[in-house]
């Protein structure tokens, strides 16, 4: 039986509440994000993705207590990210009701991180999180002990929201956070998001075949062919999606029977 590929909604949480806006500019209110929550559950969303934007300790009560409210309001998994530093607050999450945790800066910073989540709650809590950006072939640096001509870094991973460049080979990086026990790859190209032209194809297929757990696709989407091509070029396991949802542009339902049309497996 193939694995059926997987649409899941993403909602920014800013102080409590879900928020619209690009790039972190012209914010604004969307709503309560267990009400949203519970309509994409409704609508047939097979996961859903938080991540706290405002991402500081004084913000953590309120984001574990968002993780208690859609627990008791919402029936199918879902994952919380944003400013997850240390065990407890992947304790305090996963026992407020997420099935799974988000990292991204803070494994980078402490890899050993995901090792140490990975053995006390499960590698299928754990999801790293990338912010991959393309450096242009003309600056792009040869990995050293390689020479097939192709292998250079072609994406770097970034922290701090995308705000700051780490050196790291994001392809590289995914392989090493699995290894260390990483159970999904949640990779955004910081390139294509927010666009609508479509997901980063060549980097998505890259990180898939460097990796043996499942890709989240993220950045990008603008129709529902975006979702199809990401899944058969970009060999997802799974598409996320922010605003062609939000602004209901499309309906869950319309996405998976396009998706059904085009071949692809998926709960209907």
């Amino acid at each position: 039986m193939m694995l059926l590929r997987r649409i899941i909604p993403c909602l920014d949480v800013h102080a409590g509440r879900v928020v619209k806006g690009t790039n972190f500019v012209d914010i604004r209110d969307a709503g309560d994000p267990v009400e949203l929550a519970a309509h994409y559950d409704r609508e047939g969303a097979d996961e859903l993705v938080f991540l706290d934007i405002t991402a500081s300790h004084e913000n953590r009560d309120t984001i574990v207590e968002l993780a208690r409210r859609c627990a008791e309001e919402v029936f199918i998994p879902f994952t919380i990210g944003g400013g997850i530093r240390s065990e407890e607050d992947v304790r305090a999450l996963l026992g407020a009701g997420a099935d799974k945790i988000s990292l991204n800066s803070a494994a980078i910073r402490n890899p050993e991180l995901i090792t140490a989540c990975a053995r006390r709650f499960g590698s299928q809590c754990v999801v790293i999180a990338i912010d991959a950006k393309r450096i242009p072939w003309e600056a792009a640096v040869p990995i050293e002990g390689r020479d097939d001509g192709r292998a250079r870094l072609l994406w770097e991973a970034y922290v701090n929201g995308g705000r700051v460049p780490t050196g790291l080979d994001a392809v590289e990086w995914a392989a090493r956070a699995v290894s260390l026990g990483a159970g999904e790859v949640l990779l955004t190209s910081m390139d294509k998001d927010g666009t609508k032209d479509g997901y980063d194809l060549e980097l998505n297929r890259a990180v898939a075949e460097a990796v043996n757990v499942p890709i989240i696709a993220s950045g990008g989407a603008g129709t529902l062919d975006h979702l199809a091509e990401v899944i058969i070029d970009g060999k997802a396991d799974a598409v996320l999606a922010a605003s062609i949802f939000h602004y209901t542009e499309y309906t869950i339902r319309e996405a998976k029977e396009h998706l059904a049309a085009r071949g692809i497996p998926v709960r209907l």
